[in-house]
């Protein structure tokens, strides 16, 4: 789903395009996004009732700086090593080694609340990973890049809003396999 416009203009379609896909039966749906307010709004509105919302991990591990400097004193040269550590154990996918530091994190007596809650909120993606739920948002921005970027951002490429938008939706059905639906074949009064 993608809509040339507004987070306001995204609602709408992106709810239709829930429902089709079966939104309101399915045992199991996830809202995997950043950090951005907007989106997280849509999700308040819009799905939360029916969906588990899950900030990408490597977004929220960017918050992780704020609470180690809470927790640790970030001026302090254990705070930074630890933070340091943290990220490369992230970026070699070794997110279960930081996630068992935030269980020994919690169990400290003198966490403040504020970073006890973000660890709490960090510690969650080990229970999200072992329901095999994603949490990373890695393939959802590779899409984007497929659908949008690689067709629309050629060399020389020019588009008027409104070529844009009838393209745009075009490849979405195309990409959805409804792009048949577009031009079913009505019956001829003359047969």
């Amino acid at each position: 789903m993608a809509v040339l416009g507004s987070i306001d203009d995204l609602g709408p379609r992106l709810w239709l395009e829930a429902r089709h896909q079966g939104i309101l039966t399915a045992k199991t749906v996830v809202w995997l996004c950043d950090g951005g307010r907007g989106f997280w709004r849509l999700f308040r509105e819009l799905f939360e009732k029916h969906a588990q919302g899950i900030l990408d991990f490597y977004h929220a591990a960017q918050n992780l700086w704020k609470r180690a400097k809470v927790w640790l004193d970030g001026r302090t040269k254990q705070s930074r090593q630890w933070f340091i550590q943290a990220r490369r154990k992230l970026r070699r996918g070794k997110a279960n080694e930081v996630l068992t530091d935030l269980q020994a994190a919690l169990a400290l007596n003198d966490l403040p609340d504020s970073a006890r809650k973000t660890l709490q909120n960090l510690y969650d993606y080990a229970r999200f990973k072992a329901l095999g739920l994603p949490i990373g948002s890695g393939l959802v921005e590779s899409a984007c890049k497929w659908l949008i970027q690689q067709r629309f951002k050629g060399v020389g490429m020019r588009w008027s809003e409104d070529g844009f938008n009838h393209l745009l939706h075009l490849r979405l059905d195309w990409v959805n396999g409804r792009f048949d639906d577009l031009f079913a074949l009505a019956a001829s009064p003359n047969c």
